[in-house]
């Protein structure tokens, strides 16, 4: 896949969302085939809706399964395909095999996604495709991102980049679209809740997850369960803030952590940021880790 071109700078800043959709479409109509890597955010959803209205059946979305991708979220992918009539198949990756991504060191990222692009070039080489694409976007800092850095090396097109496209644009013009992913809550993999230097077992994941699953279903919309040890440490959006604190709530979320698997329970009073885990490092490693992923 030599022919691909890397990540560039981003173009038509000045346009408005509906003109860069366009400019989106008609740079996805000139590329004969393409593998979209498919995680089910707002930014890959839009970009897999994309390069299906602009190119059919020569589109392919693709998600990735392994022990870091919650059965929530593919279960939101699997919706998503089968409303909008998709091409898309699920695929396992490996990272878990990599001792430098269980090592969990702020570069984590890099190794994740260069297992993940390995295998998309893989499948792109066997089915014929010209093309990967993923769906990093214009609000995205490029500067020390090892997921980022992993795509470049792996010459994957960045089309939400490409055109200039922001976050609350792709969300503007997905709602517009009718897409169910409009509105989703920013997300990111299991693995992001572990602290750095803890290392990334599937007990742990499944552990995560469990966590997680137990706040969805008491109403929670985004949180994040971030695992320190045997506790869980619970942040939760401001917005939903005043219902986690009342006695009750607060009492539900401690039985349901507990149950699945955690011996304490401790809700952060700032609430959810992204990047949390990135606090205690070290300036220049905040600024790497932070921009590694949207934690």
């Amino acid at each position: 896949m030599q022919e691909l071109i890397q990540i560039h700078t981003p173009e038509g800043n000045s346009l408005p969302a509906e003109q860069r959709k366009t400019l989106l479409l008609a740079r996805l109509a000139e590329i004969p085939s393409l593998i979209v890597a498919l995680s089910g955010g707002a930014d890959s959803a839009y970009l897999a809706w994309a390069a299906h209205e602009a190119l059919g059946v020569r589109a392919l979305s693709v998600t990735a399964l392994s022990p870091s991708y919650s059965a929530h979220d593919q279960a939101i992918v699997e919706q998503f395909v089968r409303k909008l009539d998709l091409r898309h198949e699920f695929i396992e990756t490996h990272e878990m095999d990599n001792p430098a991504y269980r090592a969990n060191a702020a570069d984590r990222c890099y190794f994740c996604k260069d297992e993940l692009f390995s295998a998309l070039d893989e499948l792109a080489r066997a089915r014929g495709f010209a093309a990967v694409a993923y769906g990093v976007n214009a609000d995205d800092t490029l500067d020390f991102r090892p997921g980022h850095r992993a795509a470049t090396e792996h010459q994957v097109l960045a089309p939400l980049l490409d055109a200039g496209l922001t976050k609350a644009e792709i969300r503007l013009l997905s709602h517009r679209a009718g897409l169910p992913t409009w509105d989703r809550p920013a997300s990111a993999c299991l693995a992001s809740r572990l602290p750095y230097g803890t290392e990334v077992t599937p007990e742990r994941l499944a552990l995560v997850e469990r966590g997680e699953a137990a706040l969805r279903a008491l109403g929670f919309r985004q949180f994040r369960v971030r695992l320190h040890d045997k506790l869980a440490r619970v942040e939760i959006s401001p917005d939903e803030m005043p219902r986690a604190l009342t006695l009750e709530i607060a009492a539900a979320m401690a039985d349901r952590l507990k149950a699945a698997g955690f011996a304490y329970v401790a809700l952060d009073l700032q609430g959810y940021r992204q990047g949390s885990l990135n606090e205690t490092l070290s300036p220049i490693g905040k600024s790497s880790a932070k921009a590694a992923h949207g934690t």
